[in-house]
């Protein structure tokens, strides 16, 4: 498929999130400057600095039982290679999110946050890759020493990604690309894959901010719906995706990155919020008894200030004062496959 820019009206009407000048904002706002957060967040850290957190130690990593070549029809897998990059194998469909296999989320290969666990499956033990979704331009998303490795791997894999971000991974090597804006959806291969909104923001350099989306996803295919929240903090649309793309059997939503909470929150779910969304996700259709939540983004780099395991612990707490079925919150070691039957 070929990159294609596309303006559909989104269902409340108007382009909120499209400015006069050819670049994206968020609807719903960022209440904190993020250059002026970002150097008082610095300074307070120089200031105060973090205690020492040892939870790195705890964190495992787990051979995966990937389906090979694919799974079955009424298979679900989802594997956790870490961080947001995961293996979603709905049914005979391989898809692959946010893929990261780089030593640090960086432009540099020796500076940058390091990661925390090795990449837990590596690049040349993939099944074929049907599907990529690439939610938008920041490091830990969109790594280019991996898009590279993949765009000659798996080279007949359809990369989908938000508006204006298709030109950049074309130049690292990707062939088959579609450039969707929210609310759209498209058919790609076996799959209908959605573009749905989020709470954040794009930039690489100091030079590029929002010039390209960023974006959740949806995909409906035969074996099931599953939805990926990219990166983003708390906003209304999450109830109005489900009713639109669900009802979804897995959601893989963050739970870390989350603090301090006065910067984080408007680009950055924390677990409580993760829960509120997976909740509104459902509110249409119905919360079926079986619906999962794969809790992604934590553990893998240390991008913030909580200690490396409260995202889990806080997830777990949030799910159970929810009264969720406690074998439907999916908080992975690295490496780990769990499958769903449909």
């Amino acid at each position: 498929m070929s990159e294609k820019e596309h303006t559909e009206v989104a269902p409340s009407g108007g382009l909120p999130h499209h400015t006069p000048n050819g670049r994206f904002r968020n609807p719903w706002g960022l209440a904190e400057s993020r250059v002026a957060g970002l150097l008082k967040w610095r300074w307070n850290r120089l200031r105060h600095p973090l205690p020492r957190d040892d939870g790195a130690r705890s964190l495992q990593r787990v051979r995966s039982s990937v389906r090979l070549p694919r799974a079955e029809a009424t298979e679900i897998a989802i594997t956790w290679v870490g961080h947001s990059t995961l293996l979603v194998q709905l049914g005979p469909l391989n898809i692959l999110t946010d893929p990261v296999w780089s030593d640090r989320a960086s432009p540099w290969r020796s500076v940058g946050p390091r990661r925390l666990v090795p990449a837990a499956l590596p690049i040349d033990e993939l099944p074929p890759i049907d599907i990529v979704l690439l939610s938008h331009n920041h490091y830990d998303h969109l790594d280019a020493w991996t898009v590279r490795a993949l765009a000659s791997a798996q080279a007949s894999a359809q990369w989908v990604v938000p508006l204006r971000l298709g030109g950049f991974v074309r130049s690292l090597g990707v062939r088959y690309i579609t450039e969707l804006d929210w609310w759209e959806e498209r058919r790609v291969g076996d799959a209908t894959v959605a573009c749905t909104p989020a709470r954040h923001f794009s930039a690489r350099t100091p030079f590029d901010r929002n010039r390209t989306l960023w974006c959740g996803f949806a995909v409906a295919t035969s074996a099931g719906r599953f939805f990926y929240a990219g990166d983003t903090g708390a906003h209304p649309e999450f109830a109005r995706i489900g009713e639109r793309f669900g009802p979804f059997a897995v959601s893989a939503i963050p739970v870390g990155a989350y603090e301090p909470r006065w910067f984080m929150q408007a680009v950055h779910l924390d677990p409580d919020d993760a829960v509120t969304a997976f909740r509104a996700l459902h509110a249409h259709h119905g919360l079926a008894r079986n619906a999962v939540m794969v809790g992604i983004h934590w553990g893998t780099f240390r991008l913030t200030d909580e200690p490396i395991l409260d995202p889990p612990r806080r997830a777990r707490e949030a799910w159970k004062r929810a009264t969720l079925p406690e074998e439907n919150l999916w908080l992975l070691a690295h490496g780990e496959t769990r499958v769903k039957r449909t």
